[in-house]
């Protein structure tokens, strides 16, 4: 496939306004693979200005980006107009420090996280390790803070913390939001399970229901936000001030103190919850979820408002 002109000139336009540009499927507050929600995440821990385009909207920019940089996947990462790479070429520059200096951040602290492992997660961490042919312990933490534990190859640039005659592996990033974590073993249902305690992860989404949100609110104790698009809150919208994700309306929000009061409604309360996951992943220690949505408001506060 030929890159045509105009969709060069597309491409080339979009670089020249933004210093840093991640192509991608989906966007910031909602990336739609895990390698662009890789990607997005370490462009958040080096906290610098960037630009998302999302592919999934528009072929010819995901066709045409493959031509204009001669790499065949999505994501990828551009600075200054130069292609970077994909999100493990990325993540292995901010892994050695190279993107830090590429974008004018700070030297990454290298220093190992303090971690303590109980005496109940050693137990069951060791069996699990001795019957593996061969590899380390690795602890991944994404920017919402949601763990993954691996058995899995070392790697150059690792973070190594030992605690409980074990050792943990992280990456740079997973080892700065690792600082102080507890792992234990809680039994359960199932049987039993790790269980991290991780003091850097902001305070869970709390759920609240449509009458408290409508109370916070005319008390100016919170600040709501629908998230659903323009065309489905024509049909129904609340009777009161709510912020949007549309046009500038996500970087205020964005931009806003990391400590304010934020609810999110939609229509039932599913991509409500999602915004607020992503909001608290962004560091905000206040969000909420509007349980039910704008259906449920119509339902329990307010009459008037149509139900779809």
């Amino acid at each position: 496939m030929t890159l045509d002109s105009h969709t060069r000139t597309r491409i080339e336009a979009l670089l020249a306004e933004n210093v840093v540009v991640l192509f991608m499927k989906g966007d910031r507050r909602a990336p739609r693979c895990g390698f662009s929600a890789s990607a997005i995440g370490t462009l958040e821990s080096l906290g610098v200005d960037y630009a998302t385009v999302d592919v999934l909207g528009d072929e010819a920019i995901r066709q045409g980006i493959k031509e204009f940089g001669n790499w065949p996947t999505v994501p990828q990462l551009y600075v200054r107009g130069e292609l970077l790479g994909g999100s493990d070429i990325v993540a292995q520059m901010f892994d050695q420090g190279e993107l830090h200096a590429l974008l004018g951040v700070p030297a990454p602290d290298r220093t190992p996280p303090d971690i303590t492992i109980s005496d109940a997660a050693a137990a069951a961490i060791r069996p699990a390790l001795e019957n593996a042919d061969e590899g380390v312990l690795r602890l991944a933490i994404d920017g919402a803070f949601s763990p993954d534990f691996q058995i899995a190859a070392a790697r150059a640039g690792d973070l190594v913390a030992t605690s409980n005659g074990l050792s943990v592996h992280f990456d740079l990033a997973s080892g700065a939001r690792a600082r102080g974590l507890v792992i234990d073993w809680a039994h359960n249902l199932a049987g039993g399970g790790l269980v991290l305690r991780n003091p850097n992860a902001p305070p869970s989404v709390r759920s609240i229901s449509p009458a408290d949100a409508a109370a916070e609110l005319k008390s100016g104790a919170l600040m709501l936000v629908d998230v659903r698009p323009a065309a489905e809150r024509a049909q129904a919208a609340i009777d009161g001030a709510f912020e949007t994700f549309d046009a500038e309306g996500l970087e205020r929000l964005q931009a806003m103190p990391k400590d304010t009061a934020l609810a999110f409604l939609c229509h039932h309360g599913t991509r409500s919850l999602e915004a607020a996951e992503h909001f608290r992943g962004l560091g905000f220690a206040r969000v909420a979820s509007v349980t039910g949505g704008i259906d449920a408001w119509s339902r329990d506060v307010d009459p008037a408002i149509p139900r779809y």
